[in-house]
């Protein structure tokens, strides 16, 4: 392969990954290491249609004065997730605009931005955003023909037309993951691709590393998305009130009340729960517990109202894993930061997965019969009586 043709399919792959990271995060309702906006609310640091790289909030770090960061809105564009700067924090939380408004987020209706509510930052170097020009509005378009498509095909199929529903997202990543598919399939296959080569391979024959890489690549799929789908923050209103009533989180200034919160474990392996205030005046009791196979677990969230009367949002983070360690050295992991302990229940995983497939198989390569493999039974016995 020439270096010129090795380019043209290396970009290829980039901008059908790319596709597929936007429309994923279009399903998700959050940026998968790449965002855009929609509006000119940042210009001029980013314009209306402009990409750039998300890190999402669990690898981000603190949030910091001069942050742009991505938030679930609770009035800002019907609640969606917008995309300003932080400018300031409070006892309450950030203060956040965007860059080319004359006045706050909060100066207009929008409550403060807690850690909760943030699902990622903007990447920067040397305080720049580093941005992707277009490639929102490129996105935006591909989003405008599958609503036209989905529009035109969801009463047919019976399902809903909204332009934000589960079939929708479906749609878009199905999308997403054809165009990655036909990439692949075009540089396998494309015309005017000649093999100069004799292949070395034998048909039918599976390469012992290559079925055990799939195989570990199936379990840690599903042992990471047992731990991050059920993890996520729970938002909690709260009244600081000078009438206060029996209800919990109807309160006196000052006052503490408790929420019993109950977690459950719908699989066939224990988890570890990390509880995690993400917001202030904000605790949980216990912070840490373990969760047996197909039970439950109770931890109880102390909210506590402000001096100044009026309605606040808190939140409480939940994080999961398997326990596969003891659960005090994944409390201690998740301390050090979240993906640590992830990455490390995966590690164990991945070691016993590969120990075990090595006692019980060995290391031979797997042969897999195909139809025309199959020898009828009469031609096999003329075989026999020839000899």
């Amino acid at each position: 392969m020439t270096s010129a043709a090795f380019l043209k399919r290396g970009l290829g792959l980039v901008v059908a990954v790319c596709i597929v990271l936007l429309l994923v995060g279009q399903l998700l309702g959050q940026p998968i290491l790449l965002g855009y906006v929609a509006t000119g609310s940042m210009e001029p640091t980013m314009d209306a249609g402009d990409g750039f790289v998300a890190i999402p909030s669990i690898a981000a770090g603190s949030v910091e004065e001069g942050d742009v960061v991505v938030f679930e809105a609770r009035e800002l564009h019907g609640g969606e997730l917008t995309t300003h700067r932080v400018v300031g924090e409070t006892e309450e939380g950030y203060v956040t605009r965007g860059d080319a408004n004359p006045f706050t987020d909060q100066d207009g209706g929008e409550p403060h931005v807690t850690d909760g509510q943030i699902v990622a930052k903007a990447w920067q170097v040397n305080g720049e955003v580093v941005t992707i020009p277009y490639l929102g509005s490129a996105i935006m378009g591909v989003r405008g023909v599958a609503e036209s498509a989905y529009g035109t095909v969801a009463p047919i199929l019976g399902l809903t037309t909204t332009a934000d529903s589960e079939g929708l997202g479906a749609l878009l990543v199905a999308g997403g993951v054809a165009l990655l598919g036909f990439g692949v399939v075009v540089e396998r296959l494309g015309p005017g691709v000649r093999e100069t080569t004799r292949s070395r391979s034998r048909e039918n024959v599976i390469a012992f590393w290559t079925a055990l890489g799939l195989a570990l690549l199936v379990f840690v799929t599903f042992a990471t998305a047992a731990m991050v789908v059920p993890s996520g923050t729970t938002e909690y209103e709260l009244v600081s009130t000078e009438t206060p009533d029996d209800n919990p989180q109807i309160l006196a200034p000052g006052e503490t009340g408790e929420l019993a919160r109950t977690v459950d474990n719908a699989g066939y392996v224990p988890i570890v729960v990390v509880h995690e205030a993400e917001s202030r005046n904000v605790a949980t009791d216990p912070s840490a517990q373990t969760v047996g196979i197909r039970s439950s677990g109770e931890t109880t969230v102390s909210l506590t109202a402000p001096d100044e009367t009026g309605e606040y949002t808190r939140h409480v983070g939940e994080y999961r894993y398997l326990t596969v360690l003891p659960p005090s050295v994944l409390v201690w992991l998740h301390g050090v930061h979240p993906l640590v302990a992830i990455a490390a229940v995966n590690g164990v995983i991945v070691g016993v997965t590969v120990v075990i497939v090595l006692v019980v198989f060995g290391r031979n390569d797997l042969r897999v019969r195909s139809a025309g493999d199959h020898v009828p039974l009469s031609t096999r016995l003329e075989r026999k009586f020839r000899k």
